[in-house]
């Protein structure tokens, strides 16, 4: 069964509210209309109410029991502009300029879920992702114990063995152009955690490199050797079942064959569902030609480090995708004793 079948069945049991700061966008009212019809939870889309209901009438979708809230006339306004001053108080962030990052459908869409009047946000169908995600970071606190925030994308390659029944998360791919190698260590740690909340297999983590075991000294292998050692340390002090390999060729990583005929053995060898890149450029890349060579549906950028669920989807996102999207975060929102609850 497909990953976000999956997850879709889990919301109907618990149902979320997503929040769609480009509530205006026709992919966003039909992913919402799926959110309703489906019965997975409410779809929250701010902008002009007049506008968002036009747009849905102009593609004929019913824009019933969706909520629509136009920031700049909410009562919550007010209480934001203020609450946002006090989170930035540090910055010296007067009223006015308060009042004026409000009106800005991201930020306002931030302060519902920083103060619990959403259970997820959805946003990036109309903007750069630098746009979202400069008001999360902002706003939302980071997990505690954990001082990267940072990005994943989710592969479903339905018909190839690979991974977890097909699926595989991909890290970073968004967010930190050259993480250090305590930020490398946490990124593994935070997606192998968020893997683990969504499919409740194992992590097997592979920090990718150009080589296997090598004896090579140069530097970046250094940080990768560096940060698999820290990462090990992180499981085991959060006392989650997972195993970290490293440094590993993407090949090795996930072809059985390959890892047999380099000799590497172990649980990650031929076997890795979470992958972790050296850095932004090879994330972004790879995970790219593989959607693009492979028809793979992708699903994310999702937000790792951070204690509120959120997603940055790509402009290019469909009405699926952002779907998808919004069915990942709305049950990393679900409790994981009442996610694999079987009753």
């Amino acid at each position: 069964m497909a990953l976000i079948s999956t997850l879709i069945g889990k919301l109907q049991r618990h149902p979320k509210r997503f929040i769609f700061p480009e509530g205006s966008n026709p992919r966003v009212i039909q992913a919402a209309r799926q959110i309703v019809t489906r019965k997975i939870g409410v779809p929250i889309l701010l902008g002009d109410r007049a506008q968002i209901k036009a747009t849905a009438e102009k593609h004929e979708i019913n824009p019933g029991g969706m909520r629509i809230i136009t920031p700049e006339r909410s009562d919550d306004f007010p209480k934001f502009v203020e609450k946002f001053q006090a989170i930035r108080q540090k910055k010296g962030i007067t009223q006015a300029h308060a009042e004026e990052k409000l009106r800005d459908n991201n930020y306002f869409a931030t302060m519902m879920l920083a103060t619990s009047q959403g259970d997820a946000l959805i946003s990036g169908a109309t903007e750069a992702a630098s746009s979202g995600l400069r008001a999360l970071f902002q706003i939302i606190p980071k997990q505690d114990g954990v001082q990267t925030a940072s990005s994943l994308l989710i592969l479903d390659l339905e018909e190839r063995k690979v991974g977890v029944d097909g699926v595989l998360f991909l890290a970073d791919c968004g967010v930190i152009p050259e993480p250090t190698t305590e930020q490398l260590s946490e990124i593994a740690t935070t997606t192998a955690l968020l893997a683990y909340h969504l499919t409740n297999a194992a992590p097997r983590v592979a920090m990718l490199s150009y080589s296997t075991k090598s004896s090579d000294s140069q530097p970046g292998l250094q940080k990768i050797r560096q940060a698999t050692a820290s990462a090990r340390q992180k499981a085991q002090e959060l006392s989650i079942p997972m195993e970290i390999e490293g440094e590993i060729q993407v090949d090795t990583a996930l072809d059985p064959a390959t890892a047999q005929a380099k000799g590497l053995l172990g649980p990650v060898a031929g076997q890795a569902n979470v992958l972790i890149f050296p850095d932004l450029n090879s994330g972004n890349i790879a995970s790219k030609m593989v959607q693009i060579l492979t028809g793979a549906n992708s699903y994310g950028q999702i937000i790792t480090g951070l204690n509120k669920p959120a997603a940055e989807v790509s402009r290019g996102a469909s009405a699926h995708d952002i779907l998808g999207a919004a069915a990942i975060v709305g049950c990393q929102a679900i409790d994981r004793k009442l996610l694999y609850c079987t009753e």
